[in-house]
């Protein structure tokens, strides 16, 4: 049988989304991306916020108009929204046959087959049930690179932040199950490993009473197959200096770090919960670039909390000025319900917020320009993502470069070179967010 699987939704959800790959595929399922061919579909959802949230209702409902038909033989979603509103989508959505939530993955392929059995099933597991990895995965990411999900679950909750109420505590996943998983990764070649989680920072307190992020990427960096580990959503106040020297000191970690700071403003910072001040992420930003020369930071950032005024505001733009980060990210709030934000006074109007975040990206653009400017003869070194047959041209990330949020580096090659391939690409023209560049 033919499945058409639909992951939505974050990289974490896409390391479940192949777990998931992976089970199915040991039961003899096969799997397509064309609606047409397949004969029955799993969703895995997402609902962080509202947009997210949206997308996967409509792929629920597009998908069960076919199940509805009798073209799908099964229709099952897993993933945050299942969880979040199991009740709802059994009333709403008849043409759903089972829920599996995202604590259950182990379950997916038993709960597929009593479908197709006529005896549908859902498996409902507690948020807190422990994660576990070294599972199998089928690759999904083209190979070359993936994504090891480090951690379950969330702690800080932050007033905006649904994450807690679906994937319940932060929940470290034991360290040996992580150096399998990583090593059955390699062995399938993937080169450039990149550590996700709702907090990465955080990783091993819960286990092993310390933070113990730093020896994780030591026993990494061991794995002989693997070239890159990149760090992504590092909470800023957990940024030890034990991690800081760890990544100056090895060479297999990029000097690339992802720290989600969300506002400029003392007072909007307050109210999100986040536990750093704006002169606190001011001294973590200048320790990173003294002691790691060359560092890439990326943030992200959101306009339009409630309440947020224009010198809240005028606050995050001045900051983003002043610490110029190389690679930044701005979203609108998005209301949940069910966190303390969402009844909070002062919702700023929707216009309010875009006009903000075009501000701040604005802001970015010039401040990447002017970064890119100073590229022009330099060379790097980068990864091969492919190439674009019609233009001539091969296209590849930097360090600097994160998969799906950051630019690329677009550069002309006499020799063929395959995905994965690291090479050195001397700068020869920008814009601002891409490189172009030569092969040298």
């Amino acid at each position: 049988m033919k499945i058409l699987f639909v992951s939505l939704g974050c990289d974490k959800n896409s390391v479940d989304s192949e777990v998931m790959l992976g089970f199915l595929n040991d039961e003899g399922f096969s799997f397509t991306d064309d609606e047409e061919e397949a004969e029955a579909a799993i969703v895995n959802t997402c609902c962080f916020i509202g947009d997210a949230k949206e997308e996967s209702i409509n792929t629920v409902i597009e998908l069960g108009r076919r199940r509805m038909s009798g073209q799908y033989k099964a229709l099952i979603i897993t993933g945050c929204l299942a969880y979040r509103y199991f009740d709802e989508i059994h009333k709403e959505l008849p043409e759903v046959d089972c829920i599996v939530t995202n604590t259950a993955l182990d379950r997916i392929a038993e709960a597929l087959n009593n479908v197709l059995r006529g005896t549908p099933r859902d498996f409902f597991l507690p948020a807190d049930t422990p994660p576990k990895g070294g599972r199998k995965r089928i690759i999904t990411t083209g190979g070359y690179y993936d994504y090891l999900k480090i951690a379950e679950g969330c702690d800080k909750r932050c007033t905006y932040c649904i994450i807690p109420y679906v994937k319940g505590k932060y929940q470290s996943i034991p360290m040996e199950e992580l150096i399998s998983e990583a090593y059955a990764l390699a062995e399938k070649g993937v080169r450039e490993l990149i550590l996700v989680a709702q907090e990465t920072t955080l990783y091993g307190v819960d286990l092993y009473g310390q933070k113990s992020l730093p020896q994780l990427l030591k026993r990494l960096c061991e794995i002989e197959g693997l070239r890159l580990i990149r760090l992504m959503y590092c909470y800023p106040e957990e940024i030890t200096d034990e991690l800081i020297a760890v990544i100056a000191s090895e060479e297999k970690i990029v000097n690339y770090l992802d720290i989600p700071i969300q506002s400029g403003s003392d007072r909007i910072l307050k109210l999100m919960g986040r536990k750093t001040s704006r002169s606190e992420i001011k001294a973590l930003v200048k320790k990173l670039r003294e002691r790691i020369p060359g560092i890439c930071i990326r943030t992200t950032l959101i306009t339009g909390f409630p309440s947020e005024s224009e010198e809240d505001h005028n606050d995050t733009l001045a900051l983003l000025k002043e610490l110029k980060f190389d690679r930044v990210g701005a979203f609108t709030y998005s209301g949940e319900e069910g966190t303390p934000a969402f009844s909070m006074e002062g919702m700023i109007p929707d216009e309010v917020s875009q006009k903000r975040r075009d501000e701040l990206m604005l802001c970015q653009q010039e401040i990447s320009l002017s970064k890119n400017r100073e590229r022009v003869g330099t060379g790097i070194s980068v990864m091969v993502e492919g190439r674009i047959p019609e233009e001539g041209v091969y296209v590849g990330r930097s360090y600097m470069d994160a998969p799906d949020v950051d630019g690329y580096v677009f550069f002309e090659s006499e020799r063929e070179l395959l995905s994965g391939d690291i090479v050195n690409v001397r700068v020869t023209d920008f814009d601002e967010y891409d490189l172009t560049g030569e092969l040298i």
